[in-house]
């Protein structure tokens, strides 16, 4: 345990060490880590995208990212599991803050992402993503895909995102399709996990649906997610209402017969083989939450990351 203090996220002297500010005080960064607009020499950014303009059904998620950090000060200080390690002894870790954009143009809006992405990915660090709705993560493909050329895209979701678009739309459950017809991903080595929906087109995208995680064990879902990436750079992206909505009521367009939070964390916990170059947390809608349940389940998701980007700098 290290020594007490207050309010980490403005007081810390190194990105690097575990804060010790009480769990229920104190500013509230992602797991406490120091809010800095200097990424320099940083492993990893995290960074909110707070918008929610997108969605179909319920609002809400540009209250994500708050939820998230709020939620994650429980994992301060202790060694984090399921990872036996504390992820700060090595690991720069800081909190870039939020995406800054009118909400009243909303048609600016995704070059304001992705141009903010760039800059953030520009070197080299890995770019953990809060959002928002399910749109942010187009404008960060996009940025993505620039740095590194196509990618194989590892979605957990409830839904598979492909509905038509004329490529103006600011719409969250269309930018899987957008995608593939740029060229941002490459859909013969990207995979759904945890589909309970039907979308006109696949476009080829392997799908592992909700029915099928209930017969499948862990390990086989990683070994699919595995043999369908092939060692290619991936983007990891997690909608929150891949979970059952027991495990994640907080969210805009929640569909039953899900899987729990705990398998779904096991499976997050071995993609460790992968080369996944960034990753979201997305659809946490506080407004439809109860007892922080969504955001814990999210912050969980953002911690997973940051645990598989400890071991991966830790193996070199």
């Amino acid at each position: 345990m290290p020594p007490k203090s207050i309010d980490n996220a403005f007081t810390a002297r190194s990105n690097l060490g575990a804060s010790g500010d009480p769990t229920y005080a104190g500013a509230l960064s992602f797991m406490r880590r120091r809010y800095t607009k200097n990424i320099n020499g940083a492993d990893v950014v995290v960074w909110g995208v707070p918008f929610d303009a997108a969605v179909t059904n319920r609002p809400g998620a540009r209250f994500g990212p708050q939820a998230i950090r709020r939620a994650s000060a429980i994992f301060d200080n202790d060694p984090q599991y399921p990872f036996q390690r504390q992820f700060f002894d090595d690991l720069n870790v800081v909190d870039y803050g939020d995406c800054l954009f009118d909400n009243g143009y909303h048609a600016k809006t995704p070059a304001i992402i992705e141009r903010d992405a760039a800059k953030l990915i520009k070197n080299g660090a890995f770019l953990l993503t809060l959002g928002g709705d399910h749109f942010v993560t187009w404008p960060i493909l996009k940025a993505h895909a620039a740095k590194y050329g196509p990618l194989s895209l590892v979605q957990f979701d409830a839904h598979q995102d492909t509905w038509p678009d004329d490529g103006k739309r600011i719409d969250h459950g269309s930018f899987v399709c957008r995608a593939v017809r740029d060229g941002v991903i490459d859909p013969a080595t990207s995979i759904q996990v945890g589909i309970r929906t039907h979308a006109p087109e696949d476009f080829g995208i392997e799908i592992i649906h909700g029915e099928d995680l209930e017969e499948l064990r862990v390990s086989e879902i990683v070994a699919r997610i595995e043999q369908r990436t092939a060692g290619r750079k991936t983007y990891v992206t997690f909608d929150i209402d891949c979970l059952d909505p027991a495990f994640a009521p907080g969210t805009g367009t929640p569909v039953a017969g899900g899987p729990s939070s705990a398998k779904i964390l096991s499976v997050l916990r071995r993609l460790g083989g992968l080369d996944i170059v960034g990753a979201d947390i997305v659809e946490v809608s506080p407004p439809y939450d109860h007892a922080d349940i969504t955001a814990i389940a999210g912050s969980t998701v953002a911690q997973h990351y940051v645990g598989l980007a400890a071991e991966r700098k830790a193996r070199g």
